[in-house]
């Protein structure tokens, strides 16, 4: 782990390589070390401690959000929900602000829906047995500047009704207080920094202010680093 603006005992830290680094296509069965299996290990070490090492406060709603609007964090909910779907023999749902190419595969019948009768899950992507992709079910009650926090809380109701567990992408901390509204109503928040554009001052205002409306913080994670170490290396670890 490296340093961390966030730093706590009680916050959960995880570091994720850079896109391109050496390696970082590697296939789930290949073995050797690479960015792409200590990615995957540190998204497996994170879904055991989120959601299975409190029974005091369980989780099963995980809202993830980044410090700033340009941090992707899309491909890191699927993986999340992936991971956890491993760990798992529940239903995991996993909800996408970027659901055009969800709405496209389901609209042309190229998804299992596995015959679910539920209106959620009909207009959601099931890519395995208890894995769905569900559309931000929020964005379509009415037009985004008129989402109001009752239609939110209905629709998060409804995920918690239809998904035993949860992974919702949410929108940028540093930017609105979507982020905030939408971490209370889940059971907790994960922060995403970059690891060369996130300003420590940023981060511990963002965090100062998502503890300040009594959002549960439960970790954050450190996107982008780089591992300065040669191709030829990597092979040989």
């Amino acid at each position: 782990m490296s340093a961390n603006p966030l730093r706590s005992s009680e916050l959960i830290q995880m570091v994720l390589p850079a896109e391109g680094q050496p390696g970082s296509g590697t296939s789930y069965a290949q073995e050797a070390w690479s960015p792409a299996s200590f990615e995957r290990e540190q998204i497996r070490g994170l879904v055991r401690q989120v959601f299975f090492a409190s029974i005091a406060q369980p989780v099963r709603q995980l809202v993830v959000s980044a410090t700033e609007p340009e941090i992707e964090i899309g491909n890191l909910c699927r993986q999340i929900g992936h991971a956890l779907s491993l760990e798992t023999q529940e239903s995991v749902a996993v909800v996408s602000r970027n659901s055009g190419f969800i709405q496209d595969a389901v609209r042309e019948k190229k998804v299992d829906r596995g015959g679910e009768s539920s209106p959620l899950r009909q207009i959601s992507m099931r890519v395995r047995s208890n894995l769905w992709f569900v559309p931000e079910p929020w964005s379509m009650v009415e037009s985004r500047q008129m989402v109001t926090n009752l239609s939110v809380y209905a629709r998060v109701m409804e995920l918690r009704r239809e998904f035993e567990y949860s992974v919702v992408e949410g929108p940028s901390a540093g930017k609105s207080g979507e982020a905030a509204a939408l971490g209370q109503l889940g059971d907790g928040l994960v922060l995403v920094l970059a690891a060369h554009s996130t300003r420590r001052a940023t981060a511990k205002k963002i965090k100062e202010k998502l503890e300040a409306s009594q959002v549960r913080l439960l970790g954050t994670v450190l996107s982008g680093r780089t591992f300065p170490v040669p191709e030829s290396i990597y092979r040989r670890l």
